[in-house]
């Protein structure tokens, strides 16, 4: 990974209060070779990655045909997450998406965009996300969305 992604990554983790943490769980990509098909990797890394998933952990897939949520809505969401009392396991597949299991096992499907985003992009674009919505459920000042000028 690029040392710009993890900086960025880092920069949104060290925000976070004691009381809500982010913790980045990397599974091993699979090498892709002629002998290997599309199919057989999105398999692989998708058993990998359930078998990373702490036990009685909720299970959000970041998945293009799932909801996308505002801000506010993603701050509703974690309030409702921590309602629940369960922590969380966000799961970003690889280049080529998230296995069908992993889809299956997923209590929500959250889309961050319409958007292509580059695969390492996509950290850092949760990781703030995350603490915008956690700025948001504290009545920090990070989130303004009264923001009517943009040039």
């Amino acid at each position: 990974m690029p040392s710009w992604i993890e900086a960025g990554f880092e920069e949104y983790v060290k925000r976070f209060t004691k009381d809500i943490s982010l913790h980045l769980i990397e599974v091993p990509a699979v090498k892709h070779s002629k002998n290997v098909n599309v199919e057989t990797i999105i398999k692989t890394e998708g058993e990998r990655i359930l078998r990373s998933i702490p036990k009685n952990n909720e299970i959000i897939a970041l998945d293009v045909k799932g909801q996308e949520w505002s801000s506010e809505q993603l701050a509703q969401q974690i309030e409702q997450w921590q309602v629940r009392g369960r922590d969380v396991s966000l799961l970003i597949g690889g280049p080529e998406g998230l296995s069908e299991d992993c889809l299956k096992m997923a209590k929500t499907h959250w889309s961050l965009s319409q958007l292509t985003f580059p695969h390492p992009l996509v950290r850092i674009i949760v990781a703030e996300q995350l603490y915008r919505a956690i700025s948001i459920l504290k009545g920090h000042p990070y989130h303004r969305s009264d923001v009517t000028n943009l040039h």
